[in-house]
């Protein structure tokens, strides 16, 4: 196995970066200095969402303490951290930049259900039928192709992937992220054998497995691969730069895999109003048009005015309707994830 592929050690890493997490300081002047605010656990991009989060405080006049993920352990980290904090929890909202996990603290116990305002214009698809977390703002998973190397086909891409020498495709590896929750949705629809062997075969044929998918952004925008897996918004970061890159969706069984943010409130929490009017701030069509403009296109799952939308995010709205449904995939995601954990600690 070359170095590329060498298998790490990702459970201690979780671990150390929950244990990071928890030692990092909540917004300016800590929880402590003021027993009114609402504490928000935020595994989106700082740079995008440290902004609606401010706007909700200038609204509301209630004020918000952010805690954000780490970039190294994605969103994992901060669930893992309420998992660790479930008998005395110290966060009132959890706002995640995908779906999976939330789901998971759903199933052990941890979220508050609410059905507001927010939750009944969302699809059905990417919400909890009993309310414990929703999405909202979506990112797809994508081909990312560098088109001065290849043709951004359906067909030249499944080509390169039946190749006996996959050395210049790149992916994430999937313990982290969008790709933990799309291996999640292979595990639900190929079942546990399938996924099992196709992820065996890539790693014997040398894919190029690193670090996350800005890192497979910038390998195939550069030339050092001609393809790979990513999601829109990391796509967007190259072609605004103007590298030579090219998307398709990634389909499965025809369905697109669309990765919502998601927001839940956590179970015992004081504040419970203040965090239902954050809860609906975010899944407000205004939340999701601010998202829909910023530099990552995030796609609008509720129903907005498509004037308002940027070109970019107008045919990715279709993509996202042909989404496979999330909903269900709790379970699928755990025992993926515990078998990911052990092939890397092999």
């Amino acid at each position: 196995m070359t170095a590329k592929n060498k298998p790490y050690n990702w459970f201690a890493f979780v671990v150390a970066g929950a244990a990071i997490a928890g030692a990092v300081t909540l917004g300016s002047g800590g929880c402590s200095s003021d027993q009114d605010a609402l504490v928000v656990y935020c595994a989106h991009d700082q740079v995008f969402s440290e902004r609606i989060l401010r706007r909700f405080e200038q609204e509301t006049g209630i004020r918000v303490i952010p805690r954000f993920d780490t970039e190294a352990t994605k969103s994992l980290g901060l669930t893992n951290l309420l998992i660790s904090e479930q008998k005395h929890p110290r966060c009132d909202v959890f706002w995640n930049n995908q779906v999976l996990g939330t789901a998971e603290l759903g199933r052990q116990g941890i979220l508050q259900a609410y059905k507001g305002v927010g939750y009944r214009r969302i699809p059905e698809a990417y919400k909890d039928p009993d309310g414990y977390w929703t999405g909202f703002a979506a990112r797809l998973r994508v081909y990312i192709v560098n088109t001065d190397l290849m043709q951004p086909t359906a067909e030249e891409i499944e080509r390169r992937f039946a190749a006996d020498d996959l050395s210049r495709i790149a992916v994430a590896r999937p313990m982290f992220g969008t790709t933990l929750s799309h291996y999640s949705v292979l595990w639900n629809l190929w079942k546990p054998d399938r996924l099992k062997q196709w992820h065996d075969g890539i790693r014997r044929r040398e894919i190029s497995e690193v670090a996350g998918n800005s890192t497979v952004m910038n390998l195939v925008a550069k030339g050092t691969c001609d393809l790979g897996w990513t999601d829109t918004d990391d796509f967007f970061v190259a072609k605004d730069r103007g590298d030579p890159v090219a998307m398709l969706p990634i389909r499965v069984s025809g369905e697109t895999i669309c990765i919502p943010n998601s927001v839940a409130i956590i179970k015992g929490t004081k504040k419970l109003q203040q965090a239902q009017q954050l809860v609906d701030f975010l899944l407000s069509a205004e939340t999701e048009l601010e998202l829909a403009t910023s530099k990552s296109r995030q796609i609008p799952l509720g129903p907005v005015k498509e004037d308002d939308l940027p070109p970019d995010v107008r045919p990715l709205q279709k993509w996202a309707e042909e989404g496979y449904d999330l909903s269900g995939l709790a379970q699928s995601r755990g025992e993926c994830l515990a078998w990911l954990k052990s092939e890397n600690l092999r």
